[in-house]
């Protein structure tokens, strides 16, 4: 690990002036630029052209993850106003999709913003579901590291905790984008194809695709399938020390149906290609979760460092891994991976499935910079200054990025 958690984070710095920034979305999703990079050849295109830049043969995976409405404000009767802001449940389940199902109570770990002004005491906050009143009611239970764990209780015991922060939340938009949540990013900072309940951010490179935009890739020849991870509030942690071996990465929760384990299985010699650094991380991680198990571990758990630490078998390619994973699934009887990953990809990681990747343009010093160099290396900042020089909008509601390393080839 060494040689990786040596790499200095400032080598990806750039600068990013706030009008690159794109503060609200475009009102056509697949109106958006499109970088395309093939090598390291950069041009501009649109997000409409994505069917025929794809190679017919490749297998696109999305992260299906919806974004809650995850934040809660209060106002104590000082006139002070606090902010919930829901990361992951604890009790009375850790499941994501089951804990939006519970009744009162429920606990979870949140972020609380004014916390020196809640120092005791319970808050609330009254809302209205189906016509009818619902007081909402927040207590601290104990202090974490970072964070605290809430218990939420309500006074309407048919009302689930999804419908509580449906119609008490916010939508949890960026923090760089400097503005209070509208109406409009309800609908905006969701991809159309977004199921699954959990994240505190939208996994932004889907936003670009429309029913037309997938209708044409499968004309194309293009395969899609899907899988969950859960973004948390770590996505926007940047890296604070000088090299990133003592930069820690946040745990997210994953799921992966053993039909896609198939289907990835059976394209494994054609161009499997992510949308989004969060399919990206999961779709990897699954080559680290069956080396583990084959050593003994029993969950399915990818830590930070596991892929530069853990001893390599050089038997154990990518097509066995897969094996592996769906064997142990069908000898025990579970029809999906149930996880949670802190993969760190960086330069010098070695990809086991992706090979390309469609994404959004990330900020400076983050790790997301990191794994576009870990797959383009350094012409990542060739790619970005084209990008800053051409006016494309940056970050969540920016325009996209196609990047396609030179060992693969178009047909």
């Amino acid at each position: 690990m060494s040689t990786i958690g040596d790499i200095k984070i400032e080598e990806y710095n750039y600068k990013l002036p706030d009008n690159k920034i794109a503060k609200y979305p475009l009102e056509k999703r697949d109106m958006s630029k499109l970088l395309f990079q093939h090598g390291t050849d950069i041009e501009e295109r649109s997000f409409k052209e994505l069917p025929t830049l794809l190679p017919k043969k490749s297998l696109l995976i999305f992260n299906k993850t919806k974004v809650v409405n995850a934040r809660l404000i209060f106002k104590k009767s000082t006139g002070a106003t606090i902010e919930i802001f829901c990361l992951e449940p604890v009790e009375p389940v850790n499941d994501f999709q089951l804990a939006y199902e519970q009744k009162s109570p429920v606990v979870w770990k949140c972020l609380v913003g004014n916390a020196k002004r809640w120092k005791s005491g319970v808050l609330e906050l009254e809302t209205s579901i189906a016509g009818k009143p619902v007081i909402l009611c927040a207590e601290k239970v104990d202090q974490l590291n970072e964070g605290f764990l809430i218990r939420f209780s309500w006074d309407n015991h048919e009302v689930s905790f999804s419908e509580i922060v449906l119609h008490s939340g916010m939508v949890p938009i960026p923090p760089y984008l400097n503005r209070r949540a509208e109406e409009d990013d309800k609908k905006r900072y969701q991809t159309i194809y977004a199921e699954k309940e959990g994240s505190v951010a939208a996994p932004t490179a889907g936003l670009h695709f429309t029913n037309s935009t997938i209708a044409n890739l499968k004309n194309k020849g293009v395969e899609i399938d899907e899988l969950t991870l859960h973004v948390g509030a770590g996505t926007f942690k940047p890296v604070v020390s000088q090299t990133i071996e003592h930069h820690e990465m946040h745990t997210e929760k994953v799921v992966v149906p053993i039909s896609t384990l198939k289907h990835i299985l059976n394209k494994i010699n054609d161009p499997i290609i992510p949308v989004g650094t969060t399919s990206m991380r999961t779709i990897e991680s699954l080559y680290w979760m069956a080396l583990k198990l084959k050593n003994g571990h029993k969950e399915f758990v990818v830590e930070q460092w596991d892929p530069y630490t853990l001893n390599k078998d050089n038997g154990f390619s990518s097509g066995f891994a897969l094996e592996y994973l769906i064997a142990y699934l069908m000898e025990n009887d579970i029809d999906e991976i149930k996880g949670e990953t802190r993969l760190m990809i960086a330069p010098g990681y070695k990809f086991k499935f992706a090979s390309g990747l469609i994404t959004n343009f990330h900020q400076p010093k983050s790790t997301l910079l990191l794994l576009v160099s870990a797959l383009i290396g350094k012409s990542w900042k060739s790619a970005y200054d084209f990008a800053l020089s051409n006016n494309f909008r940056f970050l969540s509601y920016g325009d996209s990025c196609l990047f396609l390393p030179d060992k693969l080839v178009l047909k």
